[in-house]
């Protein structure tokens, strides 16, 4: 019996210690860790702005209080950050990201290099609930998308992923407009370069809290034009400029616009890997919309001209849920006319 008393003990002991790694705390994991924010495109861009906003100040919301930095890992429009949150990340919540807000349904629209399933990252939330616009330079002649049906204009975009090319598409085939797609620029903001030194006459599928963030005195000095809103409800600083939905004249055409602007729900979409663990993907999920009424983050924000209209972890995942769930036919139909 003298024998076995301390070799039950040290048995205890080392279970003691296991149980005590195992259940550790989300303060104690991210106590002295750097948790980083990757971006799926260039600096200066919108959704660049809105993950260095957010990490200026999301570390004091998470336990622990960690080092909070942003990265940028551009390329095909995000879908190269998409998929190596996927497939390389660390699955340990110490690393997050923001890609293209539609970039999650590449899937299920027949984008073959998108090597993931948009259901299964663990969604953090968003910062806005999104409109986007088409737009043409002043000099271009297009005024109104009726103009746009009936003379060709040059806009510039992104990889084949991205907003700036899926959406001028459904445009062209749902709407009849004439949009010429020159694409492989590798941010907005190369695209708005473009546009001011006359290489394209315009860009379509421009988040509205971005040009005005970024170019607030082109709206001013009305150097762009804003030809059609592109979401599933106006924004109201555009109560005169049409929305897509009120053009589609079939059913068919009302479905494939809800599949492909649903996106617009999760304007400005964070996402970590598959697999985080679940007491760290609450402690992002609920640090994230602490963040987004958080006083010094809103002045910041305001400051800056972002729009914040956050969208959470849950109602985010219900969403992508619900997309991957469209009629095959109907996502047939739309992937045919993105590709």
């Amino acid at each position: 019996m003298r024998i076995r008393v301390p070799a039950c003990a040290a048995l205890a002991a080392l279970l003691f210690l296991g149980t005590r790694g195992y259940a550790q705390t989300p303060a104690e994991f991210y106590r002295g860790k750097t948790v980083e924010i990757y971006v799926g495109y260039t600096v200066g861009g919108g959704y660049d702005l809105y993950a260095r906003l957010l990490a200026r100040h999301i570390g004091k919301h998470i336990p622990g209080n960690p080092t909070v930095i942003a990265k940028n890992m551009e390329g095909a429009a995000s879908l190269r950050l998409a998929n190596w949150l996927y497939q390389v990340a660390p699955k340990d919540g110490t690393v997050f990201g923001t890609i293209g807000r539609g970039t999650a349904f590449d899937p299920i629209l027949g984008q073959k290099g998108a090597q993931y399933d948009g259901r299964q990252f663990t969604w953090i939330g968003s910062a806005n609930d999104e409109v986007s616009v088409c737009v043409s330079w002043y000099t271009s002649g297009i005024k109104t998308i009726d103009d746009a049906r009936t003379k060709e204009l040059t806009i510039g975009g992104n990889g084949p992923s991205d907003d700036t090319v899926q959406f001028p598409r459904v445009l062209n085939a749902v709407l009849g407009t004439k949009f010429k797609i020159i694409s492989g620029y590798p941010g907005g903001n190369d695209v708005v370069l473009a546009m001011e030194r006359g290489e394209v006459q315009g860009r379509c599928g421009w988040s509205w809290s971005s040009a005005k963030i970024t170019h607030q005195a082109w709206i001013d000095e009305k150097k762009i034009n804003v030809l059609i809103q592109l979401s599933l409800a106006k924004h109201p600083d555009l109560p005169n400029v049409p929305l897509i939905s009120d053009l589609a004249t079939s059913e068919e055409q009302k479905q494939i616009i809800k599949l492909i602007f649903a996106r617009q729900v999760m304007g400005r979409p964070f996402l970590a890997p598959p697999g985080v663990p679940a007491d760290r993907a609450e402690t992002l999920r609920r640090a994230f919309m602490d963040t987004m009424s958080d006083r010094d983050f809103l002045a910041d924000a305001e400051s800056s001209h972002f729009e914040i209209t956050p969208v959470s972890g849950e109602r985010v995942q219900m969403l992508v849920d619900d997309i991957y769930g469209t009629p095959s036919e109907i996502g047939r139909k739309a992937a045919a006319i993105l590709q």
